[in-house]
C-alpha cells in the first residue's frame, strides 16, 4: 500500500510521558511545555488525566494545567478520563476531547484496574454516553496490543475485539499501544490487519515504546498498511514500568525525522519541537533519550 502523504502526530509527553516521572513538575512548566509543543504544530497535545491522585500523583494538578493553558486555535489538549468523576472533572475544565483507556489483555486488565476487560468496557459506556451528550470528543487506547507482561503474546483476534467495542461507543479513533515494546514489523502488521477488519484503518492510530530499539521500523511497518495518526513523546519522555530501566515512548522528534525523510508532511517544526524536547529535558536533569535531538545539539555545538 502506498504510504499516507499526511501524518497527524499526537504528542503523549505531558501526559503518559510525565506520569511515570517520579520527579513532580510544576503545573507552571508542564503548561510552558504544552504551550511549546502547541507552537511547533502539533495539532493534539495530551495535557493530563484526571485520575485518583493516590495512583498518578503527577497528574494531581491537570485542572490548574488547563486553567492556565493558553489554548492554541486548532489544536486539540484531549485529557485521559477513567470514569464519570473524571469526566465530571474534565467537563468543568472545559475540556473539548476525552480519552478511555482499555486493555488487550485479561491479565493486565486485572493487574492494573481490578477487573475484567468486559467489566472495564461496561464501567466505560457511561463515561462515552456522557461524552455523546456533551459534544466532546472521545479517543480510545488499548495497551498491550502485541505481548503483556503477565501473559505474553495477545492473539490479534483479542484486540480486534476490544476495538471494535470501543468503536461502537464512540470512539472517532482508537490507539494501538505496544505497551512493552515487544513488537516487531510482521507481528505489527498481523495485528492491524486484524483490527482493520472490524475498525476503518483511517480511524486507528499507533503507540509504540522502544523498549527493544522497534518503534521507529514498527512506525514504517504501520504506514505501510495506511496508518496515518501516531502518538509520540517529546524527547522520549516516559519509562517503561514493566521493564526496569527500559525506554518508553517512542521519540517525538525521531518520529519527525522519519516522517520527514519519507516526505510525508506533519506540519511540525522540528527546530521548535527540539526545543520543547531541551525544556523539558532540563527541567527533569537529564539529556533527552531522542537521538535525533542529541544529533542536533551535537551539531549545533
Amino acid at each position: 500500500m502506498q504510504l499516507p502523504g499526511e501524518v497527524r502526530m499526537v504528542e503523549v509527553g505531558p501526559r503518559d510521558g510525565l506520569q511515570n516521572e517520579a520527579q513532580i513538575v510544576p503545573a507552571a512548566t508542564k503548561i510552558a511545555l504544552i504551550e511549546r509543543l502547541a507552537e511547533a504544530g502539533l495539532p493534539t497535545v495530551e495535557a493530563g488525566s484526571f485520575v485518583s491522585p493516590k495512583w498518578i500523583p503527577q497528574m494531581a494538578d491537570t485542572a490548574e494545567v488547563l486553567a492556565g493553558l493558553r489554548r492554541k486555535p486548532g489544536v486539540s489538549y484531549p485529557v485521559l478520563v477513567p470514569n464519570m468523576k473524571g469526566f465530571e472533572a474534565a467537563r468543568a475544565a472545559r475540556v473539548e476531547e476525552i480519552a478511555i483507556f482499555g486493555a488487550a489483555s485479561e491479565k493486565f486488565s486485572q493487574r492494573n484496574i481490578n477487573c475484567s476487560i468486559a467489566e472495564s468496557l461496561e464501567r466505560f459506556a457511561p463515561v462515552a454516553a456522557a461524552a455523546r451528550q456533551h459534544g466532546m470528543r472521545l479517543r480510545g487506547y488499548i495497551s498491550c496490543v502485541v505481548d503483556c507482561p503477565y501473559e505474553g503474546p495477545i492473539a490479534p483476534e483479542a484486540v480486534a475485539a476490544v476495538a471494535e467495542r470501543l468503536l461502537a461507543m464512540g470512539c472517532y479513533e482508537i490507539s494501538l499501544g505496544d505497551t512493552i515494546g515487544t513488537g516487531t514489523p510482521a507481528r505489527i502488521q498481523a495485528m492491524i490487519a486484524s483490527v482493520a477488519g472490524a475498525v476503518p484503518r483511517e480511524r486507528l492510530a499507533v503507540h509504540f515504546h522502544d523498549t527493544y530499539g522497534q518503534a521507529l521500523v514498527n512506525i514504517l511497518a504501520s504506514l505501510e498498511l495506511g496508518i496515518a495518526t501516531i502518538d509520540s513523546s517529546v524527547a522520549g519522555l516516559g519509562g517503561c514500568p514493566y521493564a526496569k530501566g527500559a525506554s518508553g515512548n517512542v521519540a517525538s522528534e525521531d518520529v519527525l525525522y522519519l516522517l520527514s525523510g519519507l516526505g510525508i508532511r506533519t506540519g511540525v517544526d522540528m527546530a521548535r519541537l527540539a526545543a520543547a524536547g531541551r525544556f523539558i529535558s532540563g527541567v527533569l536533569g537529564r539529556e533527552p533519550v531522542s537521538k535525533v535531538a542529541r544529533a542536533l545539539a551535537a551539531k549545533a555545538a
